[in-house]
C-alpha cells in the first residue's frame, strides 16, 4: 500500500504489491461475475471470463494511484462491468432488433419486487435518468448492482457515512422500482 511520507509525495507501490493487488482484484472480479452470470437467462452467450477480462482491460488504463484502494477499484470495475454489460446487450439488441437484449437479476430484494429479470439496457437507461438529478445515488446503485460492493465499502469510497449510503440507497431502490414496474 502506498503511503505519504514527510514530503508529502506518495510512496510508489513495488511491483509485487501491484501484482498482489491485481490478483485480488481479479479474483474478485471474477466471483462477481460469475455470480451475475448465474442469474441470466440460459440463452445468454457472454461468460464471466469474458466480462472480467472487458472490466480489467478498461481498468488497466487507470493511474496507479487508484490501486492502493480496493473500495475504489471496486467501484471503477462495477463501472466498467456495467458499461461492459450494456455494450454487449446493445450488440445482441442490434443483431436480433432487440429480441436478445440481455436479462439480469437485481439483487434478491429487488428481484421480488419486479419479477425474475430485467433488462441491463433498461437498468442503464434508468441509471442515465437517475444520475440526471441524483448523480450520487446513481453511483451507489452501480457500485452495489454491478461492483457488489457492500455499503460500507460504497460510503468508503464516495467518502461518505454508511447511514448516509444506507437512506441513498433505500431512495434509489425505490425510484428504481418504480421506473421498472
Amino acid at each position: 500500500m502506498a503511503t505519504e511520507g514527510e514530503s508529502g509525495k506518495q510512496a510508489v507501490l513495488s511491483a509485487a504489491d501491484e501484482a498482489e493487488i491485481a490478483a485480488s482484484v481479479y479474483k474478485e472480479l471474477r466471483r462477481l461475475a460469475a455470480a451475475k452470470m448465474r442469474t441470466e437467462r440460459g440463452a445468454h452467450t457472454l461468460q464471466p471470463t469474458a466480462l472480467v477480462h472487458e472490466a480489467y482491460l478498461r481498468l488497466a488504463d487507470q493511474p496507479h494511484s487508484i490501486w492502493t484502494d480496493r473500495a475504489r477499484v471496486m467501484a471503477l470495475a462495477a463501472t466498467a462491468m456495467r458499461h461492459v454489460l450494456v455494450d454487449y446487450a446493445r450488440a445482441r439488441g442490434a443483431d436480433k432488433r432487440g429480441a436478445g437484449a440481455l436479462q439480469v437479476t437485481l439483487d434478491e430484494g429487488m428481484a421480488e419486487v419486479s419479477g425474475n429479470l430485467v433488462n441491463v439496457l433498461t437498468i442503464d437507461q434508468a441509471l442515465n435518468r437517475l444520475a440526471k438529478f441524483d448523480a450520487r445515488q446513481a453511483e451507489i446503485l452501480t457500485m452495489h448492482f454491478f461492483g457488489g460492493l457492500s455499503q460500507e465499502e460504497i460510503a468508503q469510497t464516495l467518502g461518505i457515512s454508511a447511514r448516509t449510503v444506507k437512506r441513498d440507497w433505500a431512495m434509489a431502490r425505490a425510484w428504481l422500482h418504480q421506473q421498472l414496474s
